[in-house]
């Protein structure tokens, strides 16, 4: 009988029955790999996340980005407020300074006896020789009215050896006037301020060194110093 099972083994291992071994064996193999290599992970309903390539990306494949709710980021950094130039207002032209000019007018009216002369001597009656003369004499009748010529200061009021009594105005233009032969008594003192037309004294006759002359005022005018021709300093 043992030889009989022995006879049907060795009949169905040389059959089909060694085909249907193998089979199992290869299922069983697979089986066991699988488990081998996904049993130990544990199932999750979760779809992990897909993982882009960023380095090789495929042309068919969309990259989704997600969007950033700018309601959920912090503040910018305060950025400093840019200042705008102010428009800046340009002051109103002033109007340049007219310059004042001085009222200059003549001291008296009268006849010139005598003109201003200092490149050519002139012969004096009273001395008797010939000699410079730096103003213009004006005759008049004595007691007349002498006024300046201009605004200034009175800066000699009194008598002089040569002229008599005498009067020096600075004027308020530079220019030094001198009022000489007048009477005594002066209508002005020394550092008193004039103005153009104000008297300052009366023709006299007490200029010694043009006395042949009578009554008449001997007016000179000098610039630093230097005589000027009182007809071309006083108007025409």
């Amino acid at each position: 009988m043992e030889r009989g099972k022995r006879g049907n083994l060795s009949s169905f291992f040389g059959g089909a029955g060694f085909y249907i071994a193998l089979l199992l064996c290869v299922v069983a193999t697979g089986v066991v790999g699988y488990f081998i290599l996904f049993g130990g992970q544990p199932a999750s309903d979760e779809t992990p996340p897909a993982v882009t390539d960023v380095t090789a990306p495929d042309d068919n494949v969309t990259v989704e980005i997600p969007s950033l709710d700018m309601a959920e980021t912090e503040d910018p950094a305060p950025t400093a407020e840019v200042l705008q130039p102010q428009p800046v207002e340009e002051p109103a032209p002033q109007p340049e300074p007219v310059e004042e000019v001085a009222q200059v007018m003549w001291p008296l009216k009268g006849e010139t006896v005598s003109a201003f002369s200092v490149d050519e001597l002139q012969y004096s009656e009273t001395l008797g020789d010939w000699r410079t003369h730096d103003g213009i004499d004006i005759a008049a009748a004595a007691g007349t009215q002498v006024v300046a010529a201009s605004a200034g200061t009175v800066m000699v009021a009194g008598e002089d050896s040569r002229l008599g009594t005498t009067v020096m105005v600075l004027q308020d233009d530079g220019y030094e006037v001198t009022y000489a032969g007048l009477q005594e008594e002066l209508s002005v003192a020394e550092g008193d301020r004039v103005t153009a037309g104000q008297e300052i004294g009366m023709v006299g006759n007490t200029t010694l060194t043009e006395s042949a002359l009578g009554a008449h005022l001997h007016f000179a005018v000098s610039l630093d110093g230097e005589a000027v021709d009182p007809a071309e300093y006083l108007p025409q």
